[in-house]
């Protein structure tokens, strides 16, 4: 029998200090900050897409330097070369042979600004690197630093000039986060902070003890019956008409991948560890579903007529799947 590891007191309380501290920066975006840390802990890529100026960068990059890692952005453009992101061979003439100029994507924080921007070309080349963590170029192979964390943002799809992401790309993310505006009180908070000083976070963290607390995330306990509400919201997305869903079929052309049951299980150890729980419960995994999977279906013309979205879809599946209830025993003392 498998036995829950209790988080340390500390490693709760570190991540507690890291979200504070991200807000003393970040104004409202709650939900935004949170789903960070969740891909932080659980090692997971995420996708951030909201309209411009709504802090999408400023929070990933005061992320990196609240938990002291390298950091690059990269600018995606309509010109911008695969090359550009990994890196290519040069002629040495003094040596007569060639040589490999690593590219700037070796650091622990990527951020790929406006991702949707550049043609499905240079998106390609982030495949190896979110996968397997590792660049190959001119026969030779170079893993990328750890942790590594690719986190990308884009404007929605109605902006102009803008390319939709291959859905080889969209499943390595491991959640899509949508931002919205900020509310009116929000707003007058960040005038009043932007009117002075530009605020400085502090780091809080080594990437040593960001590692340990990983480690700490991976080993949280998930019971099989949390493992099985996982499978079923995402079998619902291939095979709606054997969960009591068959009004969903037509509106859906493609389920979620396994990626996405992997998904769903890392980022509920993350946030039952940010939540300060030694094991998953079902509402961890319904709280991520939508994040997990909304990048994830593919909407039929059908839906798209009807103007059905994939999260309406979602929010359908998470209605009518059963979950278990999973609670600690009480010992009598």
């Amino acid at each position: 029998m498998a036995i829950a590891t209790k988080p340390s007191r500390s490693s709760a309380h570190h991540m507690e200090d890291v979200f504070f501290e991200i807000k003393k920066v970040i104004v409202g975006q709650d939900h935004m900050v949170e789903r960070l840390l969740v891909g932080l802990l659980s090692k997971g890529h995420l996708l951030l897409e909201g309209l411009p100026g709504l802090a999408k960068s400023l929070a990933i990059s005061t992320l990196s330097h609240v938990v002291g890692g390298s950091f690059t952005r990269l600018q995606f453009t309509p010109d911008l070369l695969p090359s550009d992101i990994t890196g290519t061979r040069i002629w040495r003439a003094s040596q007569e042979k060639f040589d490999i100029e690593w590219g700037p994507i070796f650091a622990n924080f990527v951020l790929t600004d406006e991702i949707n921007r550049a043609p499905a070309k240079v998106q390609s080349a982030l495949l190896e690197v979110m996968a397997e963590r590792q660049v190959s170029l001119g026969g030779s192979t170079k893993p990328l630093p750890s942790p590594f964390l690719v986190l990308a943002t884009q404007n929605p799809v109605e902006s102009e000039g803008v390319y939709a992401l291959p859905e080889a790309q969209r499943d390595r993310f491991m959640m899509k986060i949508t931002v919205g505006h900020p509310t009116s009180q929000q707003e007058v908070e960040i005038v009043r902070r932007m009117s002075g000083p530009t605020p400085k976070p502090k780091q809080l963290l080594s990437l040593q003890e960001l590692e340990r607390i990983q480690q700490e995330a991976e080993a949280i306990y998930i019971d099989a019956d949390v493992v099985q509400y996982c499978v079923d919201i995402v079998m619902a997305t291939r095979s709606p008409e054997d969960y009591y869903l068959p009004e969903l079929a037509p509106y859906i052309e493609f389920g979620a991948s396994p990626r996405a049951t992997l998904s769903l299980v890392a980022g509920s150890k993350a946030l039952a560890l940010l939540r300060g729980r030694s094991h998953v419960i079902t509402q961890d995994v319904f709280d991520l579903a939508a994040d997990v999977l909304r990048h994830r279906l593919v909407v039929s013309y059908e839906a798209l007529a009807e103007n059905i979205s994939a999260d309406d879809v979602v929010s359908r599946i998470l209605s009518i799947v059963p979950s278990t209830q999973v609670t600690p025993r009480q010992h009598k003392r």
